[in-house]
Parts: C-alpha cells; structure tokens; sequence
C-alpha cells in the first residue's frame, strides 16, 4: 500500500499537489526505483475521479487505501475502500479498479477478455480483474474468512461513454464485479453508498491490515476435494512414512505450541511431489492451513494445471519461493517446500522493493513462514548458480533457530523403470558418486539406447510414439536460444547439429506456433518437435527421454572434461567458479538423464564421447 487517508483527506492532499509527490516517493521506498510514467498519470487522473465521487456521496470519513498490495502476490489493487455497512453495522470494504480507457471491446467468443487500443495483447475484463481481487482477499486474508459479503468490487472507466464499453457487460456481474462508466457516474455514486455509511472507517481499515494471511477454511475444503480426489496419489513405504512424520509433526505443533522441520530427500522420481501433493489433500481435509511452493515457474504452473484444473481458486495455494518474504512468522501450519534444491540464496532481485530486500536468507524466511517446514529436495538437482538447497543448509539454518530438523531419506523410486540400478548407473557415470563409470547391465526395467545421430535419436522416439508411448527430445544448453519471435513467425530452428535443426521449447508463458508455453512443454503432446532445456525438463517425467549431449561435457582419456565456454546458458557469469560450472554441467546432464519412466536414449555430438557411452553400454553383452 502507498497511502492511506480518509477520502477527505486524499482530496486535500489532491488540491495542495502533494498526492502524486507522496504516491511517488513511497513508491521509490518501497519498490526502489522510479514509477513509470503510464502509473503516475494514472495516480493524476485517476485518484482524483475517486477522491471526487466519494465526497460527493457525503463519504470523506471512509478510509482509501491506495494502491493496496494483495497478500503473498505482487498485484496490488487501485483502490480498496474502508468502512461500514449501512444496513448491517459490520465492516464494509470496496475494491475499485480505475481505467482510463474510453473504449474496449470484447474479445471475440470470450467476454472474460477484452481489446484495448493501447495493449497489443488481450487484458482482462475489468468486471473479472476485480472480481478476481475480491475473491482473492476472501480466500487469504483472516478478516474477511466466512464473511464474503463484506467485500464489493468496482471497475470504473470514468472515460468511457456506454457506448464505448457495451460489449464489456457481456461478462457476468455479481457483488464481487461490477462495471461503471463516466456517464454511469451516479450509478457508481450510489453503489459507493449502499455499501459503505457516511461514518469513520478507520478502525475497519485497521482491521483488514491485521487479517492474518492464510488460505480461507472455505478454500481449503475446496481444495480438499479437489487434491484428494486425484486417485494417482498413493504412498508406499518411505514415502508414506515421510507423510506420517509430517502430520505428525503439525499435531504436535497445534497441541503443544511446538516447532519443527521436516526435510524428506530422494532422487529422481523418488515420490516427492506425490507426497507434497497426498500432504496438501490431507492437511486441507483437515482444515489446517497449508501452503506449496518451489522455486521452478514451470513445476508451480503444471501443478496449479493438476490440482486445480477445475477451480481457479486452488490455483492460488501454489507459491514460489519469494512469496514469503514479508510473511508474518509461523502464519502458516505448514509450508510445504517442493523442489527446494531450487531455493536461492536470497529472495530478492532487481524487481524486489526496496523495502523488502532485508538481507534474510530465503530459507529463513521459508524457515519462518510456518510452524511445520517441509523441505523435498535432491541435491543432485541443483542445475543454477545461486541455487542452495541443501540438508547441510536446511539443518544449519534451523540449528540457528533452536528448531528440530527430522531428515526422511527416500530410497524406492518410481522413475526409470524403477530402476535404482539405472540412477545408479547415471550418477557414476557423470561423477556424481565416486568410482567412476559403470558398464550398464540391463535389469529388465528400464531401456537405454546409444545412437550416432539425432536424425537416429529423433527417428527413435518417434519409433516409440508411434507405440503409443509418450517422449521429449531435450539437450544441454549448448546452443543460442532466440528469445523473442515475432507474432505470425515460427519458432527459430536454434538446435542446429550437422544438416539437423530443432526449435528449443518456446520461451515465455504463452503458446507459439502451435508449441505450447514453456511451463507445459514436457506434459502437453505439442512438445514433442521442440528440444527442451533442464529448466522445462525438471521435475517432470514422460516414457521416453531422449537427450541430446552438447560439447560442454566430453569424454578425454579417462574422464569427463567440461567446457564453459561451450555452454549458452546465460546463468553462468563471469563470476562462476570453474568449480561451480563443472558441478552444475554434471547435475543438468543427471536431470536430463532421469526423466524417462520406460527408457533414455542418448547421442552426444562428440564422437568420443559417443564412443565411451557405446562401450558402457556394450559391456553389458
């Protein structure tokens, strides 16, 4: 939030010109940097409008807080109202969205969407975006739980004639969303007034700022159903004793106002996110607050796609890593960490406000976030610069604090086959473990192939799709990737080996000449025909996985040689240790390698390289 003040207040602060100073230079605070130009002419032409309407409508004593920032989300909201009801004497909140535009259409077939001159792109339908921020607040911030009615939302194109916006009011309205126009001005007005009295919302305002942020107990039980029903997620074994020991540990925290941490390991295909996922159902079934996160865009949106495909609201209990950090302590029971070899050293980049950037390490915050942490990692799986997740990390930083640090290692796997002689096999090969490589010797669960040419390797896997088996094609990251393609264009043939050329996997959220967004590439069948990098690659599975072996790692006589300046991957700076580099080559090609559930088929474009690969895997005959 950049200002707060009763709307008599906002217009007084308009009429000596100090707002947009104050908007301004709180923004520079918080954000450290300067708004753009777009944001403070809509603070001058905008803000006022508002400022204006609410006294007009005899409303100068209700609280305005502008810009409001949505808990654990970076949206912030225009404009969220403060006050009380005038029928019910309760607390009232409006949230208002103001547009400067003059018109917009609705996008064809879609009234949820909506052109506008000024955006190259389809916007959201104001009546939805607030409609959106609403429910939003429900489901996450205490004051609200159980009292939906007591927040409204307003869009209010005050530039707009009705004719300009008609086709907006195809999209559903309800308490939540509603849509004004400049010559609906009075409408507005009296909606202002059937939701908020002409008294002090202060103490209202107070109110909503101290709601504690959580996931509603109504969300939850959404999310119950919707986890919990997911047949696919049984335990076995370890997996379910790492489930136990969590919900054990959070009846002891909710009994005895105990603390502790949870770290379950395992490799590839070990059960992890099953468990993450099995815990989320459980723990919501329950009511206990609960929260997932990881530090990988694509694993967050494949498993908001999951576990709430059929409610957008489940979609929300799924965070990243740098959520947290202006969290309040022990807010949540549980905070369930997958994927947590991705965590950073710290939360902050180059868009993180000034005000936020605290020095914490992230696993702090993450320590912090909630009375039960559950960490799920595989240190084999840390492919980037900066990336710490680590038990020796987890358990000093928890040291640090006093909390009990409870290790579950996972040792059954059901990736490759099942195959632990083949992760095995994979781990020696690339000097993961000491001993140095292995002749491979089947085991009847798992496939491995050498071929000599990715026109074999891509042969081959279409081979086994035309089996009715799912397979990716992915590849070191040895080759320039074309980050942005014109609309209308297709994807740059940027994998280029001899006479043979493929596309990486698109890059960004949104699809591309028929290949799917980066997030969905290794679950959506359109993937297959782009090569996919560790980045798209991690965390998921598919049948087959063929990879593809750049010149960053090559065989020498006796051992693997990596080559920095071989890589394409912009992670590595200048001010990565040689060190540094050769681990994270070794750990990309270990992902790359593990994704398959029937079988891996492997070229690399060096040619002793290849031949070393055919003499491990002939050893078996």
């Amino acid at each position: 939030m950049l200002f707060r003040a009763s709307a008599s207040a906002v217009a007084a602060e308009i009429t000596s010109g100090s707002l947009s100073f104050r908007l301004m230079e709180q923004f520079m605070h918080v954000h450290g940097h300067r708004p753009g130009t777009s944001e403070t002419r809509s603070w001058a032409r905008s803000i006022p409008v508002l400022a204006n309407a609410l006294n007009d409508a005899g409303l100068g004593q209700v609280e305005v807080m502008l810009e409001y920032g949505l808990p654990l989300n970076s949206k912030r909201a225009d404009a969220v109202l403060a006050g009380v009801h005038p029928a019910t004497g309760e607390p009232s909140y409006v949230v208002v969205e103001l547009k400067q535009w003059s018109q917009a259409d609705p996008e064809d077939g879609e009234p949820l969407l909506c052109r506008v001159d000024a955006y190259t792109r389809p916007v959201l339908n104001p009546i939805e975006q607030v409609r959106g921020y609403c429910d939003y607040l429900v489901a996450f911030n205490g004051a609200l739980e159980g009292h939906s009615d007591r927040i409204a939302g307003a869009a209010y194109l005050h530039n707009a004639t009705e004719f300009g916006i008609s086709g907006l009011y195809e999209a559903e309205q309800d308490s939540h969303g509603r849509l004004f126009s400049g010559e609906r001005r009075g409408e507005f007005i009296e909606f202002l007034k059937s939701r908020l009295a002409p008294v002090p919302g202060a103490s209202a305002a107070d109110m909503l700022l101290s709601g504690k942020v959580r996931p509603s107990k109504q969300l939850i039980a959404v999310a119950a159903q919707e986890v919990r029903e997911r047949k696919q997620f049984v335990l076995l074994d370890e997996q379910r004793v790492a489930y136990e020991l969590v919900l054990n540990a959070v009846r002891k925290a909710t009994e005895a106002d105990h603390k502790e941490v949870v770290v379950v390991t395992g490799g590839p295909g070990t059960g992890k996110s099953v468990i993450a996922l099995s815990l989320l159902g459980e723990l919501y079934r329950r009511g206990v607050p609960a929260l997932h996160a990881t530090g990988s865009s694509a694993f967050t949106k494949t498993m908001r796609k999951v576990a709430g495909a059929r409610k957008r609201e489940v979609q929300d209990l799924f965070k990243y890593f740098n959520s947290f950090i202006t969290a309040r302590k022990n807010g949540l029971d549980v905070l369930i960490c997958d994927e947590a070899h991705r965590m950073r050293e710290t939360s902050a980049n180059r868009y993180t406000p000034a005000a936020q950037r605290t020095g914490r390490a992230q696993v702090e915050e993450l320590l912090d976030a909630a009375r039960v942490p559950v960490f799920l990692l595989d240190e084999h799986q840390v492919v980037r610069p900066g990336e710490m997740g680590t038990v020796a990390e987890i358990k000093a930083a928890a040291a640090g604090k006093g909390l009990e640090c409870r290790i579950v290692p996972l040792d059954s796997q059901f990736r490759c086959g099942g195959s632990d002689a083949y992760l095995h096999w994979v781990v020696r090969l690339l000097g993961l473990e000491p001993g140095g490589p292995l002749g491979w010797e089947p085991d009847g669960k798992v496939g491995l192939e050498v071929l000599d040419s990715p026109e074999e390797l891509e042969e081959f896997l279409i081979a086994r799709r035309a089996e009715g088996y799912g397979a990716r094609l992915s590849a070191g990251y040895c080759w320039k990737w074309t980050t942005k393609v014109p609309p209308g264009h297709s994807l740059p043939a940027d994998v280029t080996i001899g006479n043979w050329a493929r596309p990486w996997n698109v890059y960004g959220d949104r699809a591309l000449a028929g290949a799917p967004p980066a997030a969905l590439w290794a679950t959506d069948p359109a993937g297959f025909g782009q090569v996919g990098c560790v980045y798209t690659a991690q965390g998921f599975e598919y049948d087959w996985s063929g990879v593809i072996m750049g010149p960053d790692l090559v065989w020498r006589g006796n051992r693997w040689v990596t080559d920095r300046t071989a890589s394409k991957d912009p992670v590595f700076k200048r001010s990565t240790s040689d060190d540094d580099v050769d681990r994270l080559i070794r750990n990309t090609y270990k992902v790359l390698l593990t994704r398959g559930m029937v079988g891996t088929a492997v070229f690399s474009t060096d040619a002793e390289t290849r031949e070393k690969l055919r003499e491990l895997v002939r050893a078996a005959g």
